[in-house]
């Protein structure tokens, strides 16, 4: 089996606790008959977890990163084995200690699974040693420190520009596009239906592709708020994330206080933001540098990305 289309995301313990569970449930409970308390532990919740999932959404791995720096939940479903899902699985975890500023990884590896730590340059440490009745290897990687000598000093923050009223769909097009050309790695965009007058634009579509590509590690957030007004039709930002995936994450609320939300925004992480009241309209404000409403609509998108789910309306595209 050759199977290739599946992504990775960081996971919300809580938000996506079912999801975790039912992979390591499979993996370990079933597969491995390691006794269910063994494998669920108070660490959890402290741990920073990222899952693969397959293109319709459902998980298919997961992996798990503790404060000091262990790996460990390592967990793949059959089907996918051999398929490099589990050796990228492992390499984000890595990058993301690396992110923490953290000087080594460990893992309590499976004598089985040895070959597969070593191929990222683990190296083993200590005695072999049983562990839900399983001979373990602890295995250790050392971390270089990021290298910043490179990074241009951070520019002073710029005066903050009070709001601009919008209007007209031209309005709130130029708007949109000055705050995706200033982003620096991430943009944020809450809307109904990715509306197709505004979104749907080509430059809007070149824009937020020149924005993927500049940015190594950045990208792209969306909250569509309902994705079935999408069934059947061809937008281009949807065939735009399907060709750039690893820039491109869309998310659908599910509690009944997020479907109810009337507005729609688009934020930049340079203090940028565009509040639309409607979703359906385009009168509202931005501005290119308003620290204090960037991060309330921040904290907003947050807020509800948490409680919100993969957007299965486009598993087909692996999104």
């Amino acid at each position: 089996m050759n199977i290739t289309n599946y992504y990775l995301e960081p996971a919300n313990y809580a938000a996506d606790f079912e999801a975790l569970h039912y992979v390591r449930h499979e993996v370990f409970v079933l597969e491995q008959q390691i006794p269910q308390e063994v494998e669920f532990d108070e660490l959890d919740s402290h741990c920073h977890h990222f899952i693969a999932r397959d293109e319709q959404s459902r998980p298919i791995a997961t992996g798990r990163l503790s404060p000091d720096g262990k790996i460990g939940r390592m967990a793949v479903l059959p089907d996918w084995r051999r398929q490099r899902v589990g050796q990228s699985l492992l390499r984000v975890l890595i990058e993301k200690a690396r992110a923490l500023g953290l000087s080594r990884v460990s893992a309590n590896a499976q004598i089985s699974a040895l070959g597969f730590y070593r191929k990222l340059g683990f190296v083993t440490e200590g005695e072999a040693f049983m562990e839900a009745g399983i001979p373990h290897q602890t295995m250790v990687l050392l971390l270089p420190p990021l290298d910043t000598s490179a990074r241009p000093k951070a520019k002073p923050r710029a005066a903050a520009v009070e709001a601009l009223r919008l209007e007209t769909l031209e309005s709130a097009l130029n708007a949109s596009l000055q705050l995706i050309e200033s982003a620096q790695r991430q943009l944020y965009i809450y809307s109904r239906d990715l509306e197709y007058s505004l979104y749907g634009q080509n430059d809007m579509v070149e824009a937020l592709k020149q924005l993927a590509l500049r940015n190594r590690g950045g990208g792209v957030r969306i909250i569509i708020q309902e994705p079935a007004n999408l069934r059947g039709q061809t937008h281009p930002v949807l065939e735009l994330a399907q060709r750039l995936t690893s820039h491109f994450q869309i998310r659908t609320p599910v509690e009944s206080e997020d479907l109810q939300y009337l507005s729609a925004f688009l934020l930049n992480d340079n203090d940028g933001y565009l509040f639309r009241l409607l979703g359906n309209r385009y009168e509202g404000h931005w501005s290119p540098n308003l620290p204090a409403k960037n991060r309330r609509l921040q904290e907003e998108f947050e807020r509800v990305w948490q409680r919100s789910v993969p957007c299965s309306e486009f598993r087909v595209l692996g999104l």
